[in-house]
């Protein structure tokens, strides 16, 4: 039994797709990736990377696909750009240029098709191997105040067996996400999930409890996601091979549910993105003060 396994099992490893074409934000995304554009001063990237880290996830494996090196180039050394700023003394560029090359140990493997998220995870099995990993959505920016990957590799260690992220939402944006059939545990924020819907038709959702973009899985999912037919839209659905997990817990374990009811930047939306960075930016302590007060008094005048 593949809990037994994989329970107690320290995770190192973070799976982060990357692969999309991004074209919510056509024409910025024609050359750029979607991942590199920029939230406050930093690509979305490097938030999620900065994530894995802060959970203890050190080695970090980027799927990636066509026109995605700039992802590898930001977490690369330039040496050149390195050295115009120290002979300028911009210790602090410097210092921040540096940051992200120093992050993580970084790999990168392509997606040459683009057959869906589940897809995307199951290129990682060579380098993941037999061992529990976390799966990170560029999409999705969890602020470093709200630790939730770090409680999902908890309850991972806990129990075995794979664990999502969950949220509650409005009834009417659950055809927008995965939705979660659950039964309550013990702990006020942790469920047992017995089923998944990818994006159900209105009024069909299990629960109001929606998937949003972290995983901690059992290395058993990569047979399953070899066996799963496409699903909804063509694609290889993530959703649909943890549907099957959780029906049959012996194939890897049980699979449950963190209900996170912290602070969330979604920047897979265009309005939503510009939330994001007047979120951030608010909250910066070297850009919050003004930025707050210029805010105040551009909302007041165009009220």
């Amino acid at each position: 039994m593949t809990t037994a396994r994989t329970r107690g099992t320290r995770i190192s490893k973070a799976v982060i797709p990357a692969a999309g074409l991004g074209t919510r934000f056509l024409p910025a995304t024609k050359a750029t990736p979607k991942e590199m554009l920029p939230v406050v001063d930093k690509p979305a990237i490097q938030y999620v990377v900065e994530e894995a880290v802060a959970a203890g996830l050190s080695d970090v494996l980027m799927v990636t696909g066509r026109n995605k090196r700039p992802l590898e180039d930001h977490f690369d050394r330039n040496y050149e750009l390195e050295e115009v700023l120290r002979g300028k003394g911009d210790e602090d560029r410097l210092s921040r240029v540096q940051e992200s090359s120093d992050l993580a140990t970084m790999h990168y493997v392509r997606q040459g098709d683009p057959k869906g998220l589940g897809h995307a995870v199951l290129c990682a099995a060579p380098h993941v191997g037999e061992q529990p990993f976390a799966v990170l959505l560029g999409d999705d920016l969890i602020d470093p105040r709200d630790p939730l990957l770090m409680r999902m590799t908890e309850i991972q260690e806990e129990h075995g067996g794979s664990v999502i992220a969950l949220m509650e939402v409005d009834p009417s944006q659950s055809h927008l996400y995965g939705c979660a059939a659950v039964e309550s545990t013990d702990v006020d924020d942790v469920v047992r999930v017995t089923g998944l819907v990818e994006k159900p038709s209105p009024g069909e959702a299990p629960s109001n409890l929606a998937i949003i973009g972290r995983y901690v899985l059992d290395p058993a999912v990569f047979e399953v996601l070899g066996k799963t037919k496409p699903g909804r839209g063509g694609e290889i659905q993530l959703t649909d091979a943890l549907q099957t997990l959780a029906a049959e817990p012996t194939l890897g374990g049980p699979v449950h549910g963190v209900v996170f009811r912290g602070r969330r930047y979604d920047t897979g939306d265009r309005a939503d993105y510009l939330r994001a960075i007047v979120r951030l930016a608010c909250e910066r302590e070297d850009l919050g003060p003004d930025f707050r007060a210029w805010l105040r008094s551009y909302v007041s005048e165009e009220m």
